[in-house]
């Protein structure tokens, strides 16, 4: 046998035909129907994915709350088109604690939005900001500590909640612009 010949054979061998028994899917389907989207190949444990979700929940909407509090208190010279900036930002941190708050119910569980716990879970600080540049400052840290908080996330998820990721790397992507967003109005009022 050439090496050509052994590695076209050991390359069938890995692939190999799928198989599927739709079966014994149908028969899980029906036998585990209260478990709703979560079937018996969810790899993840729930319990650990529920609490990180509720966290990020708490984050999100710390975020919310931050930015529409600095959209308010907007001052100065070109406060204006900052202000706006916030808002959309606080939109935008509303959406995906919304989003965040359908996975958990869609995982059985569920969101945690009572007040008194928000600072604890949240990733990020409810900072105030004395000017316009420090909120500027206040949400880039924030959206810097969302995006290392959710890259640890979506590596812990991998494989075994391929939805949860998915979600969360949507996410990361929106906080990455937002960081952006930040860091290009600070930069142009230093």
């Amino acid at each position: 046998m050439t090496k050509q010949s052994a590695a076209q054979s050991g390359a069938a061998q890995s692939d190999g035909p799928f198989v599927m028994d739709l079966q014994k899917i149908r028969d899980d389907a029906r036998k585990h129907i209260s478990d709703g989207p979560v079937t018996a190949t969810y790899g993840a444990d729930r319990k650990i994915v529920l609490k990180l979700l509720n966290d990020a929940l708490a984050t999100e909407i710390v975020c919310t709350l931050r930015y529409r509090r600095h959209h308010f208190m907007a001052k100065g010279i070109n406060s204006e088109a900052v202000a706006v900036e916030f808002a959309e930002h606080a939109a935008e941190e509303q959406d995906h604690a919304d989003r965040i708050a359908e996975r958990i119910v869609q995982l059985g569980g569920e969101p945690d939005f009572a007040p008194d716990g928000l600072k604890k879970r949240a990733h990020s600080e409810y900072k105030e900001g004395a000017s316009l540049t420090d909120m500027i400052r206040e949400n880039l840290i924030a959206e810097r500590i969302a995006i290392d908080t959710y890259r640890e996330i979506v590596r812990y998820l991998g494989e075994k909640d391929v939805t949860t990721r998915r979600l969360l790397e949507e996410i990361l992507a929106v906080e990455e612009e937002h960081a952006d967003d930040m860091a290009d109005l600070l930069e142009g009022r230093d």
